[in-house]
């Protein structure tokens, strides 16, 4: 059974004097345990917006999501925020950490809304994370203190510290330099590997690309599967030939919802 599932999903937008705006058109998604997915598109195409739904940020027009086989539609709001903060993990291309907090005190971050032992261990286990991703030396570090690359590797332990069971990653390496990103993706995957958990990457760097098991291309809010044979570069590059979606509304993002500056609408 899918862990995450998307069926014929659409987002629609009302927009001021204008017909409605549909951003996603008929999306369909399987996503199971262990799943390394790369979505690659233009800006424009809608790839926030799906990781909007994905992460369970935002509700679909039509269509349903369900997450380990339950309609998300039906979760109560306490049920959602649940998902959202245990479940799933979210990691963006700017590392959004907090400025006043050491890098133990950010990762400890998600751990204050737990229960029970990871509540009162939330120190250790930040800690401990940290030490997974090789920053054990610097957990009393504030942000202004750390590398472009260590900021990240922060924000990644703060994703997956309460073992999420599927992980959201919007352009991780896109503030960091080829070496760097090339490093702290490796880590996010081994982690993500060892862990089970299902790696939702959207990147337009093929190298990163390269890492994933299965690619798709989002164009113009529609979502289509390259080939088995396919390779991650010629998704990258048929992506980069697309020309820019029509548009320059920004996405009413939903509450907690992360949007791109840079992503417009696609009609």
């Amino acid at each position: 059974m899918s862990l995450l599932s998307l069926h014929s999903v659409t987002k629609t937008v009302p927009l001021p004097d204008a017909p409605p705006l549909t951003i996603l058109h008929g999306v369909d998604l399987e996503i199971s345990s262990g799943d390394r997915l790369s979505i690659v598109g233009r800006s424009g195409s809608g790839k926030s917006t799906l990781l909007n739904l994905m992460g369970l940020l935002d509700s679909p027009s039509t269509g349903s999501i369900t997450f380990d086989g339950r309609p998300a539609e039906k979760f109560s709001s306490a049920e959602r925020d649940r998902v959202r903060g245990r479940e799933i993990g979210f990691i963006f291309q700017q590392f959004n950490l907090l400025q006043g907090r050491t890098a133990r005190e950010n990762v400890m971050t998600p751990l204050l809304y737990a229960t029970g032992k990871q509540f009162w261990n939330r120190s250790t286990l930040a800690g401990e994370m940290l030490e997974r991703v090789g920053l054990g030396h610097r957990v009393d570090a504030m942000p202004t203190m750390l590398s472009g690359g260590e900021q990240q590797r922060v924000a990644i332990a703060r994703s997956l510290v309460r073992g999420p069971r599927v992980i959201l990653a919007d352009e991780p390496t896109g503030a960091l330099d080829v070496e760097t990103g090339a490093s702290v993706m490796a880590l996010l995957d081994e982690v993500a590997l060892s862990t089970g958990a299902a790696l939702v990457t959207i990147t337009h760097d093929p190298a990163i690309a390269d890492l994933a098991s299965r690619h798709l291309l989002l164009d113009h809010g529609r979502l289509s599967t390259v080939r088995d044979d396919g390779r991650p570069s010629e998704l990258v590059a048929v992506s980069r030939r697309l020309p820019h979606a029509a548009g320059v509304h920004a996405v009413p993002a939903a509450s907690g919802a992360v949007p791109d500056e840079d992503e417009e609408l696609s009609a």
